[in-house]
C-alpha cells in the first residue's frame, strides 16, 4: 500500500451556502479492512502509526483472545446470550463506521493535530470525536472540530433529531466538561503541561475556534449535490459561525448499506484469522 489514499478518498464536495462538504469513498476495502481489525484490538496507536509512516498494515502484537475479542465486535448478534458472540447491528455498523471516521480525518494529520482515539466498545455513548489543532509553538488552540458519526437507515431523521441537537447543546457550552477533559488529554499528550493543558483546554469553549462535523454513512443515491443539500438542510440552526465552522461529510457507499458493512466486517474477520501470535 502506498499512501492513505489506498484506503480512503476523501475529497471536498458542494453542499450548499451554510455548510462545506466532503465525500468519503473507500478505494481499497481489503486495506481498510485490515485497519478497522487492528483498531477492534483496540490498537489505535498501531493504526495512527500505519498511517503516518504508510507501512503495512499490521498489528503490533496479537493472541487468539485479543483476536477473539475483536472478532466479537465486529459480529452482528441481534439476541444477547451469554457468552456475547457479536452485538446489535446498529452498534456493530456504528464502530466501523466511527473507525473510518477517525480514518478520514486523520487523512489531514499533521503533527500539531491531536484527535480522540475511536471508542473500542461498540456500545460506548458520548462524545463521538474530538480533533484538537494547535499552533505551531503550541501556545494556543487554533481549531477544535467536533464530530458526530451516524449510520443510520435513515440520515435525515438522524441529523434533524440527533446530530443537530447535540450540536446545538455543544455550542450553548451545555456540555463542556466532556470536551475540556478530552482536550486536555489530547492537549498532555501533545506534550503541554498539566497547567498549561488545563488552562488552553478551556479555549475549547470559544466558538470562534469550533468546527462542528456531521458525517454519515449513505448509499450513492446521495452523491450529488441536492441529496447532500437535502440532507444537511437546516445546519444553520447552529448560528453566530461561519460556514466553514459546519462540515458535512458522507461516506458513500453502494445501494445496500447494511451490506457494505457486512462484507468490510467479514474481511476484517477474515484477516483477524490470517494473523498468527506473536505476543
Amino acid at each position: 500500500m502506498s499512501n492513505l489514499t489506498d484506503y480512503l478518498s476523501v475529497e471536498e464536495c458542494s453542499i450548499d451556502r451554510d455548510c462545506i462538504g466532503e465525500r468519503w469513498v473507500a478505494k481499497n476495502q481489503e486495506d481498510l479492512a485490515a485497519l478497522v481489525a487492528i483498531i477492534a484490538m483496540g490498537q489505535v496507536a498501531q493504526a495512527s502509526y500505519i498511517l503516518t509512516e504508510l507501512a503495512q498494515a499490521a498489528p503490533a502484537y496479537t493472541d487468539t483472545d485479543l483476536k477473539n475479542e475483536a472478532k466479537i465486535r465486529l459480529t452482528v448478534q441481534d439476541n444477547k446470550t451469554t457468552p456475547r458472540t457479536g452485538y446489535p447491528r446498529e452498534h456493530r455498523d456504528g464502530f466501523i463506521f466511527e473507525v473510518v471516521s477517525w480514518i478520514a480525518a486523520r487523512k489531514f494529520h499533521s503533527k500539531l493535530v491531536y484527535m480522540k482515539d475511536p471508542h473500542i466498545s461498540t456500545t460506548s455513548q458520548g462524545l463521538d470525536g474530538l480533533m484538537v489543532e494547535l499552533s505551531v509553538d503550541k501556545s494556543k488552540i487554533e481549531r477544535i472540530t467536533i464530530f458526530e458519526d451516524k449510520c443510520s437507515d435513515n440520515p435525515r431523521d438522524a441529523f434533524t433529531r440527533k446530530v443537530i441537537p447535540a450540536f446545538l447543546d455543544r455550542h450553548r457550552n451545555k456540555r463542556s466538561a466532556e470536551i475540556i477533559a478530552a482536550a486536555s488529554v489530547l492537549l498532555r499528550i501533545a506534550g503541554i503541561s498539566d497547567g498549561h493543558a488545563a488552562q488552553l483546554a478551556a479555549a475549547v469553549t470559544d466558538r470562534k475556534t469550533r468546527r462542528y462535523r456531521a458525517a454519515f454513512a449513505v448509499t450513492d443515491e446521495y452523491d450529488n449535490q441536492k441529496k447532500r443539500g437535502e440532507l444537511f438542510a437546516g445546519y444553520d440552526k447552529i448560528e453566530d459561525i461561519e460556514a466553514e465552522q459546519r462540515l458535512g461529510a458522507c461516506l458513500i457507499v453502494p445501494p445496500n448499506l447494511r451490506d457494505w458493512f457486512d462484507k468490510l466486517a467479514t474481511i476484517s474477520i477474515e484477516y483477524l484469522d490470517s494473523m498468527e501470535n506473536n505476543v
